[in-house]
């Protein structure tokens, strides 16, 4: 009987020191899958709010100025609907209305304006505006170019980007360009030396350019 009592001990120790090896080989388990998951999610969705850009970056709507043109359409209404610039006083003549402030609204709000207007003679007025010419928003160029004059401004133009427009002739003085702008009743020159501008150099001179500034070329 001790012979077979200590057999059966020493079988329990060997199979007990086997279960300790197995448990220490074992893989470690991964954490809650389905933590891992919600964590994942919230950082997709994080990463997905940081990439969307703010409505303030969108881009400003164009602002309607003296001598554009403007569409105005109302919906079954030909006799109201008329193509017309705006006048320098920054306003327009419509039947019905006759002078509306349009100068510094953007075609959303004067359509929005037009329809409060209209509903005193109009069944559910809908008004469209539409801007068909760019006039108020232009530079002129002077001198040395082949295309002198007004020029339409579009959005971030630069001055490089404006001789390039023109067009420099072979009597053209590159290093003496310079940009008249006017600003509270003064006028500024500011230098352009067009040969260092078209070789990286001195960037800083291809400014911006803003409504009514002129560029010479001497």
């Amino acid at each position: 009987m001790d012979m077979k009592s200590a057999w059966k001990a020493a079988v329990a120790a060997l199979l007990l020191m086997s279960g300790i090896a197995l448990a220490q080989d074992a893989p470690a388990q991964p954490a809650d899958s389905s933590a891992s998951a919600n964590v994942a999610s919230e950082k997709t969705a994080s990463d997905k709010v940081t990439n969307v850009v703010p409505d303030s970056q969108a881009g400003l709507a164009y602002v309607i100025g003296p001598e554009d043109v403007l569409h105005i359409a109302v919906w079954r209404e030909p006799d109201l609907t008329a193509t017309l610039p705006v006048r320098p006083d920054g306003k327009i003549s419509l039947p019905l209305l006759n002078d509306v402030q349009a100068s510094g609204l953007t075609p959303q709000q004067l359509a929005d304006s037009l329809t409060e207007k209209l509903k005193k003679y109009v069944a559910d007025p809908r008004v469209t505006v539409v801007v068909t010419q760019i006039n108020s928003k232009r530079v002129y160029m002077v001198g040395e170019v082949f295309h002198p004059g007004p020029m339409s401004l579009i959005a971030n133009m630069t001055v490089l980007q404006a001789l390039s427009s023109a067009g420099l002739n072979q009597f053209a003085n590159t290093k003496r360009i310079y940009v008249l702008r006017t600003e509270n009743g003064k006028q500024q020159k500011l230098p352009v030396n067009y040969r260092k501008l078209v070789k990286g150099e001195q960037i800083e001179q291809n400014y911006l350019l803003q409504p009514g500034d002129e560029i010479v070329v001497p």
